[in-house]
């Protein structure tokens, strides 16, 4: 990593889905100096969503379409979005943070707004790992178009499994939704839709030990029956895994309170433990994570980090910045 000048700003905001735009909005209407880091294309997870259907205000609209809108308003506001990749955040004994980003450069705050979301949770079995892009896949609007006509297993039983076994039948001959439990975690209207969609098969009470293939990629999905143990071969062009995400709290340096999943947990300001680190979106501990939460806890936390920046410089005696 190069050593450059740190740039210095009132707020920097890490990620730039949802949470992270909304929060860029706020900050440019309460007039901070704000800067927005995020490794890709702005819009986080709505990019790797076909149909948005749970926002309030559009009845429909697609995961790309929001984003692009969601980007364009914040910037009318004037954010500022970087494409980097943030590798630590680190609070210095004078209260100020140090982010370090993959191209070498420093950006020094002392709020930070964490909303950089989550990975996804992998199996851990035998095959995953070796066909990862050749018909192993945890995103079903990147990868679906590229099964067309084939039979396909997903993995999971919570709403992303249930929504992107939906959405894969448009692409596939059949759908076979695997679970590990008897009850599914996801929503009612989303289990109603897809259960009755005559191109899903429903496997219960189902792990899936083994993913193996060829040189091609995937031939087959080894299940295991939770009951009686019993195995016995699902033959698939590809094994798509939604059974969670694990949030990237790995970021931060230095202990910060989280819940025994490892969500972030934050006071009703969004401020963690860990003083002028506030999170947002999917890395805080909370019921449930949708765009709509993702957006609330942004607009607090915006909010907030103007809050304690002026309860800093009062403190401070001077009433002005310390920049």
């Amino acid at each position: 990593m190069t050593n450059r000048t740190a740039r210095i700003y009132d707020v920097v905001i890490v990620g730039a889905g949802p949470a992270g735009l909304c929060a860029a909005l706020y900050a440019g209407r309460g007039m901070l100096k704000a800067v927005t880091i995020e490794r890709g294309a702005p819009g986080g997870e709505l990019l790797n969503t076909d149909l948005i259907e749970d926002y309030i205000g559009f009845e429909s609209i697609k995961g790309w379409e929001l984003a692009q809108k969601m980007a364009e308003h914040a910037k009318k506001f004037g954010a500022e979005i970087v494409t980097d990749t943030v590798e630590r955040i680190k609070r210095d004994a004078d209260g100020w943070f140090d982010v370090q980003t993959a191209r070498g450069d420093t950006y020094r705050t002392q709020a930070v707004i964490l909303t950089a979301g989550g990975t996804p949770i992998k199996l851990g079995v035998p095959g995953e790992k070796e066909f990862a892009g050749k018909g192993v896949s945890y995103c079903a609007v990147c990868d679906g178009a590229f099964f067309k006509g084939e039979r396909l297993a997903v993995v999971g039983g919570g709403d992303a499994a249930v929504e992107e076994a939906d959405y894969l039948t448009r692409y596939a001959s059949k759908v076979h939704l695997v679970h590990r439990r008897d009850d599914f975690r996801a929503s009612k209207l989303l289990q109603e839709r897809a259960f009755a969609n005559p191109k899903i098969e429903v496997i219960r009470n189902t792990v899936v030990p083994e993913i193996v293939g060829n040189a091609k990629g995937v031939t087959h999905a080894v299940l295991e029956d939770n009951t009686t143990g019993a195995r016995a071969n699902l033959d698939v062009g590809g094994v798509f895994i939604f059974v969670g995400f694990k949030p990237n709290t790995q970021l931060v340096e230095g202990h910060v309170d989280h819940d025994a999943a490892g969500y972030l947990i934050t006071d009703n300001r969004m401020m963690t433990s860990m003083a002028g680190l506030f999170a947002a979106g999917d890395v805080r501990s909370q019921v449930t994570r949708q765009i709509t939460t993702a957006v609330g806890d942004a607009t607090t936390a915006a909010i907030a980090v103007e809050k304690y920046l002026k309860s800093l410089r009062e403190a401070q005696g001077d009433g002005k910045g310390t920049r």
